[in-house]
């Protein structure tokens, strides 16, 4: 016999299913629902719930919240709502009383079929009730005194990667390939490559079988793989759980992976969605939300139509103006901050969060503010993606004080003037001082813009420099989907070659690239695998391959190891030079004398010649010194994107001593670069750069010094290896 659970009134207050002495106390907001039930399930895999609780109205409605409380449940339950309600489309309303539907705070959503199973793509409705909510109590987890790292804002490198395909290939000797336990077995390489922050792909619920279509060139049925289509906000996804499949306990993991990472000093941000979810347009599966209160929680034309305001370009929008909708963002932002410890957050088209109910940007956007000024996000990192769909565009201008914002202008400035594109040295000037024109006169900092030259959205790094043209007809959209390539570059022959003068172009663009990034003013965000030349065969919007395109292939580490040991060295040289990471915008060379203090730095503007800069259309060559503060020594930087070598004249070391080269990416490996206390002395008063090339040289006046306050806090690596049997670098 199944058991019959007694239950009582319970409380409005918190929302979802949370265990409490005895039992689970259940509430479920619906603003335009007329009657609701619980449904209780034995297992995730029942067809039908061992028990059904009608809410009655007097008992259990208080205002919109529904909520009953019941006794002998607990961690592990299985269950689902059903709402009764008007079906009036072109008033919003889509009430479907025959459905199951998620519960929009589920802490864990599982498959109610098993994984394995095999899954052709189903078209719109017919994927509905496919999951259901789990009951979980995320208390008492054991953290062993460790701590967030709480990494300074100007000392932040970012790793962006998707959790799964980090270790997912063969290549990855992974015993759980694709999941969170996974990935700590990675921690020690993360931690080498010296980054301070990984930023992981969405972990929230969502329907990896979703795309209603197959890979037209092999067959395959595709897969939702980066995950930016979410069931639920509270819920880590099932697949990178990799336990019991409907084991509550098995939310562990994640906490075991924050700590972990946490152990080894690195910051955990997470890409969070709450611009759209996983129910896509009105012809796709209704899980939750759209049968829960869909007025409510979707942004719903007044035309009369009932179709949805598409702002996100996935075919809803959530409606982030309604309290009860920013009140949820708020608790899955607390709730991964108080149980799971995550350091930051960022938001997927954040530009949504600003729009009011008509669709219209606010100037200031009661949620973002709510946001930034709650006392359980204090500690929590804000980086807004400012655009959306819909052409709002606000990097530079987001709403808001403490949000950082991924700086898409400096993706698009620095790529053109790689590309040898004319009239950008203003422009690139600006992005290596930080974006001081798009930040500074709000009085924001450097580190608030975060650079980029690649992220998971396009072309991966190897990609960019191999292809001008998008290879997505594996997407199985006739090669339209994907963004704009129109700052890559093939460097003369499109896709794979055996040139080598091709080849080693490509090599020396992928370090001109990587330099810019990480010697300028501002928070680096680098592309998980392009320090390994991780390529997807020129596929810019892989979001549905869910396979070799997509996962990191550990073999490149062999073909690429100089590659490897370029960017490691790199990101040691800008860790260890506080010049190239202020806090505070650089002073120009015409500031007072008098600022060679910690956290001023000077920048001096230079062209051929000293002090004589060239900002004409058809220059292509910047040069810039960074003058020493006290904790610091000179810097002087040259990168030349034009065609020809050009003589460059130094400027005086600032304190008297000599020029070392640092880097040059025109040279092979060892040579491009040289690890700390062994750079390359200068000889002569000019310089000649390499068309196509990056340079920077260091000032020795002080040098010894601050070398030593250098290696205090950065491990630097001895020669680095490849180590066939792990697929992993070592130190020597």
């Amino acid at each position: 016999m199944r058991p019959f659970f007694p239950f009582s009134a319970g409380l409005p207050r918190p929302l979802g299913a949370n265990p409490r002495e005895g039992g689970v106390n259940f509430a479920l907001y619906t603003g335009h629902g007329t009657a609701v039930e619980l449904l209780l399930y034995a297992r995730a895999h029942d067809p039908e719930p061992a028990q059904t609780i009608r809410l009655e109205h007097r008992q259990h409605r208080s205002v919109n919240t529904w909520h009953v409380f019941v006794l002998g449940v607990g961690h592990g339950q299985c269950y689902a709502w059903r709402v009764h309600g008007p079906w009036n489309p072109s008033g919003g309303h889509r009430f479907d009383a025959t459905l199951s539907l998620l519960d929009p705070y589920a802490r864990l959503i599982v498959p109610r079929t098993p994984e394995d199973a095999a899954h052709e793509p189903e078209h719109g409705a017919s994927r509905s009730g496919r999951y259901i909510s789990v009951v979980v109590d995320p208390r008492g987890f054991d953290w062993r005194d460790v701590t967030p790292p709480r990494v300074h804002p100007s000392e932040r490198i970012i790793y962006e990667m998707h959790l799964a395909g980090f270790t997912k290939d063969p290549s990855a000797v992974a015993s759980r390939p694709g999941t969170f336990d996974a990935l700590i077995e990675r921690i020690p390489w993360i931690v080498e490559l010296g980054v301070t922050t990984v930023e992981l792909l969405p972990i929230f619920s969502f329907d990896p079988h979703a795309p209603d279509r197959h890979d037209p060139t092999t067959g395959e049925s595709l897969r939702d793989y980066w995950g930016y289509n979410p069931l639920g906000f509270f819920s880590p996804h099932h697949a990178y759980l990799d336990r019991e499949p409907t084991g509550a306990d098995s939310v562990q993991a994640l906490q075991e992976l924050v700590r972990a990472l946490h152990g080894a000093g690195l910051e955990v941000f997470l890409d969070v969605v709450f611009n759209h979810t996983g129910e896509f347009g009105l012809d796709g599966p209704t899980h939750g939300f759209r049968g829960i209160d869909n007025a409510t929680y979707y942004l719903v034309s007044g035309d009369g139509s009932g179709r949805y305001v598409d702002f996100s370009g996935c075919g809803n929008t959530v409606r982030c103006g309604h309290p009860a909708v920013r009140r949820m963002i708020l608790d899955s932002l607390r709730y991964w901050t108080t149980y799971f410890h995550i350091d930051g957050f960022r938001f997927d088209l954040a530009s949504i969060l600003s729009r009011d109910d008509q669709g219209r940007p606010v100037e200031h956007p009661p949620l973002l503010w709510e946001i930034e000024g709650d006392p359980v996000l204090e500690n929590a990192t804000l980086v807004a993606e400012a655009w959306d769909a819909g052409g709002l565009y606000q990097v530079g201008r987001f709403p808001g004080e403490r949000w950082c914002e991924w700086n898409g202008l400096f993706r698009d400035d620095v790529r053109r003037f790689w590309r040898g594109e004319p009239n950008l040295s203003g422009a690139v000037a600006q992005r290596m001082l930080g974006s001081p024109d798009l930040y500074e006169a709000q009085d924001r900092q450097p580190s608030q813009g975060v650079n980029f030259v690649t992220c998971h959205d396009g072309f991966t790094l190897a990609d960019l420099v191999s292809y001008e043209h998008k290879r997505n007809l594996g997407n199985g959209e006739d090669n339209r989907d994907g963004g704009e390539t129109r700052t890559a570059m093939n460097c003369g022959v499109e896709g794979p070659t055996d040139d080598p003068a091709v080849n080693a172009l490509r090599r020396l663009m992928t370090k001109n690239l990587l330099t810019t990034l990480l010697i300028a003013q501002g928070t680096p965000m680098l592309l998980s695998g392009d320090e390994i030349g991780r390529t997807q065969r020129g596929n810019s919007n892989a979001w549905c391959q869910d396979n070799a395109v997509s996962w990191t292939d550990w073999g490149l580490l062999r073909a690429n190891a100089d590659l490897y040991r370029f960017v490691c060295l790199l990101i040691r040289f800008r860790r260890s030079h506080h010049s190239l990471h202020r806090s505070r915008y650089l002073l120009g060379h015409d500031a007072p004398e008098g600022h060679d203090t910690p956290g001023y730095t000077r920048v001096r503007w230079h062209g051929l010649e000293p002090d004589r800069a060239d900002w004409g259309p058809e220059n292509r060559l910047l040069c810039y010194t960074l003058t020493p503060a006290e904790d610091d020594v000179a810097l002087h930087i040259m990168l030349n994107a034009g065609a020809d070598v050009v003589e460059v004249v130094l400027p005086r070391e600032p304190r008297g001593g000599a020029w070392l080269r640092v880097i040059d990416t025109s040279l092979s490996s060892p040579d491009d670069i040289g690890p700390l206390g062994s750079y390359k002395s200068i000889k002569g008063q000019a310089y000649s750069v390499v068309g196509r090339s990056a340079v920077v040289l260091i000032g020795n006046a002080s040098l010894h010094s601050a070398s030593e306050r250098a290696t205090q806090a950065v491990v630097v690596p001895g020669s680095l290896r490849a180590d066939p049997a792990r697929h992993r670098t070592v130190t020597e």
